[in-house]
């Protein structure tokens, strides 16, 4: 079973015991998407004309909406026929890259810690996995040169994801620029995964691995709704950049899916066509629950780096705990649910990752019983 959805059985199963349970181990968004998005959504399911088979490939409306995001967010020209593709939500995509791409006995390159789904789409695909590690002296950047020469030679894929999950790190362009001339030179597909791009603090505006030049000849980019517009259950993200790539994962998708509903590609491009202005007073709200949780986190001893980005502190207990020990005495003895680090990979075994996506007075409930723990 997928590591979260067998977390959440857990919780929810504690939750129906009597346990008043306060979940910081999701990174989804707690507020509902703006009016105007729903509004359209509304307007849009009321067309009778609507309710068909929308096309495997997306709607021209909301090909050309993603181009255009892609070209004033990052400086990125797309051609929205055949460089863009709509997904069911951008973790559909992740799997089934995996399916386009890799054939069984091929090599992906995956980070640890990382997304889960990461290694398991290339485990379906009866690929083999390397892990790079990510590490804090590194600033959770992967160290390429370090990559063995029989791996690189075998990979027909690597993953980055930045601003990163779970450990919130930030990557500069210089090195997008060193992974894009990696995979050139080893003829590896370089997947970049970016839902958190427009969740961002204190000034910092996150790159994209395609503003580097020559980058579309090695890279497919996913990026979401989920996390930047509040549709994390509306299921809208997007592929882009290589159009071989494209090609193959479209592919996969017309013998999976059949398509997003209509009213929600509508909705989607009225999202990424409007004024994001409305994003700067919730990444506000978001920057004070990261600085209310760092501020309990370090005065019971825990270690962890201020993020740039992303809805996550990636944690270190305090002395003398291991991950999964500390999550779950947090967990039983105050209610509140962390992330074991132990479920990114073994690299992230020792840490916890905290999620901002609870409202703010909820998170300050839960650190008070946080700080309140006898340790």
């Amino acid at each position: 079973m997928y590591v979260f959805a067998a977390q959440g059985a857990r919780l929810r199963k504690l939750a129906a015991e009597g346990l008043d349970i306060i979940r910081m181990d999701i990174g989804e968004p707690d507020a509902p998407p703006p009016a105007f998005i729903i509004d359209e959504l509304d307007q849009q399911s009321r067309n009778p004309k609507k309710h068909g088979y929308a096309g495997y490939g997306g709607t021209p409306e909301l090909k050309q909406a993603i181009a255009d995001y892609y070209q004033r967010r990052f400086g990125v020209a797309l051609d929205p026929v055949s460089e863009t593709l709509p997904l069911l939500g951008s973790k559909e995509g992740l799997a089934n890259i995996a399916l386009a791409w890799l054939d069984p006995g091929d090599l992906a390159i995956v980070p640890d810690p990382g997304y889960p789904t990461y290694q398991m789409g290339a485990k379906m695909a009866g690929a083999d996995v390397y892990f790079t590690p990510l590490e804090a002296r590194l600033g959770w950047l992967p160290d390429l040169e370090a990559i063995p020469a029989e791996v690189a030679g075998r990979a027909r894929l690597m993953w980055v994801s930045y601003p990163n999950n779970p450990t919130g790190a930030v990557a500069p362009l210089s090195f997008y620029r060193d992974a894009v001339e990696f995979c050139r030179r080893h003829e590896i597909l370089l997947c970049s995964d970016l839902p958190y791009a427009d969740v961002t603090f204190d000034g910092y505006e996150a790159p994209s691995v395609l503003s580097v030049p020559g980058a579309k000849e090695v890279t497919l980019e996913f990026n979401s709704l989920s996390k930047s517009h509040h549709l994390a259950g509306w299921r809208v993200g997007m592929a882009v950049g290589n159009a071989t790539a494209v090609k193959a994962l479209l592919q996969i998708k017309s013998n999976v899916d059949s398509g997003i509903f209509r009213p929600i590609q509508d909705a989607a491009t009225v999202a990424l066509n409007s004024d994001p202005s409305w994003m700067v007073a919730r990444n506000e709200e978001y920057r004070r629950r990261r600085d209310l949780v760092l501020e309990a986190v370090r005065s019971i001893g825990m270690v962890a780096e201020t993020p740039q980005a992303g809805l996550y502190i990636w944690a270190l207990p305090p002395a003398g705990y291991g991950s999964l020990e500390f999550a779950d005495k947090v967990l039983l003895e105050t209610g509140v649910g962390f992330t074991a680090g132990d479920a990114y990979g073994p690299s992230g075994v020792g840490y916890v990752r905290i999620s901002l996506g609870t409202e703010t007075a909820k998170i300050e409930e839960a650190m008070a019983r946080l700080t309140a723990l006898a340790l």
